[in-house]
């Protein structure tokens, strides 16, 4: 109600002003006069609009300071309130120039709606970069915070505002205006292509879970093995392990295919799949002797082995590494552990270990997988078998 009264007065007191100047202009020297005092006083309303929404701003901002919710700080901060308050004045000139002077001074009302629309722009991009760093602050919202949707309200609104403007500025409507770059629209296709491309590929990529912020993706066509630090709308900027960047447009993401380690990284074990190579000449049936020495050396605890007329040496091994993994305190044993023999080759037959280290950061997992492969290749003989290696210079200088 007291809104509405403020209101209510200040439209009479408008209309008064209004009948007493149109009463009371007489001659050309004083309208001339008159106009500079309604002039001046429109410029002084302006200005002490503007002091008194900063006022407010201000009062607002420390009341937001003082709540405990963080997201108004961060929407509604020092920027964003300033942007308000300097659309305050321009609104007082828009709505008190026509009733005053009419159709007069057109150039003044044009610039007036002209900086009226540029500061609804400026809000509204002040608005998505608030959001998007109230978003990049909070590791929640981390992962689907994408540059290039922000820059896409960025861009519509700009494009928007272009719009406006030229229908301000020649006095057409927008449709008008739309239909008659309706003739460019290829042009601007053109133009435009890799920010639409990108625009369309950003959305694919976030509203699949493709990609985020964040993820080490490998991308073997374009050299990228690395971290994802940024997405616009035009690329995927990527910091390789050599700490050197490559950007790649968002679109070739999505034609090409690229690996994403970030399910590996989220699910809390890493993957090893690696071969040993074992001299098929080596494999036979164990002796008695062969299976008490392993047993006193503690090789065969935990297996069931009796028979050794029946034990072939490349079984034993693989039942021995398959308890060894199983039992090992640095892997995954929620997720598969498998010793298997492959296919042969003419480098030998591949022995293949299959298991999951319980760490996905680099450097201890290639440390786990050495040391799990430095047991492996000294237990290998300890059963009567040999790794497969090319002769090598020195083997054929021993046969002389």
């Amino acid at each position: 109600m007291v809104l509405l009264s403020t209101y209510s007065y200040f439209c009479t007191m408008y209309d008064t002003i209004k009948i007493f100047l149109a009463d009371h202009i007489g001659t050309e020297h004083s309208q001339s006069i008159i106009t500079a005092i309604i002039l001046a006083g429109i410029a002084l309303a302006s200005y002490l609009s503007y002091k008194l929404a900063r006022w407010i701003t201000v009062f607002l901002k420390m009341h937001i300071e003082g709540t405990s919710t963080e997201w108004d700080d961060d929407l509604a901060n020092d920027r964003m309130l300033r942007a308000i308050s300097q659309l305050i004045p321009a609104l007082v000139v828009n709505w008190l120039l026509p009733g005053f002077f009419g159709e007069e001074f057109h150039f003044l009302r044009i610039a007036t709606a002209l900086y009226i629309l540029g500061t609804y722009i400026y809000i509204v991009i002040i608005f998505a970069d608030n959001l998007y760093s109230a978003f990049e602050k909070r590791p929640k919202y981390k992962a689907w915070t994408v540059k290039g949707l922000f820059q896409t309200v960025k861009v519509i609104a700009i494009a928007i505002g272009i719009l406006v403007c030229c229908s301000i500025l020649f006095g057409r409507g927008p449709l008008a205006i739309l239909t008659a770059l309706g003739a460019t629209a290829g042009v601007m296709m053109l133009v435009f292509k890799d920010t639409i491309l990108g625009f369309v590929a950003s959305v694919q990529l976030t509203g699949n879970k493709m990609l985020h912020k964040g993820d080490w993706i490998v991308a073997e066509k374009h050299g990228a093995n690395g971290i994802v630090e940024e997405i616009t709308l035009t690329t995927v900027k990527v910091k390789n392990w050599d700490n050197s960047v490559t950007t790649i447009p968002p679109y070739s993401l999505i034609s090409d295919s690229f690996r994403n380690y970030q399910p590996m990284r989220e699910s809390g074990g890493r993957r090893v799949e690696r071969s040993i190579y074992i001299d098929a000449n080596t494999v036979r049936f164990c002796t008695e002797e062969e299976l008490a020495s392993l047993r006193k050396r503690g090789w065969l605890d935990g297996l069931d082995v009796h028979d050794a007329a029946h034990v072939v040496n490349l079984h034993l091994l693989r039942k021995y590494l398959e308890h060894y993994l199983m039992h090992h305190p640095h892997l995954n044993h929620h997720m598969l552990t498998m010793v298997r023999q492959m296919e042969p080759t003419q480098s030998g037959l591949p022995l293949q270990l299959y298991f999951f280290v319980n760490t996905v950061e680099w450097k201890a997992f290639e440390h786990m997988q050495s040391d799990i492969f430095d047991h492996v290749y000294a237990i290998v003989a300890e059963f009567g078998l040999r790794i497969y290696q090319t002769p090598a210079g020195s083997d054929l200088l021993a046969l002389r």
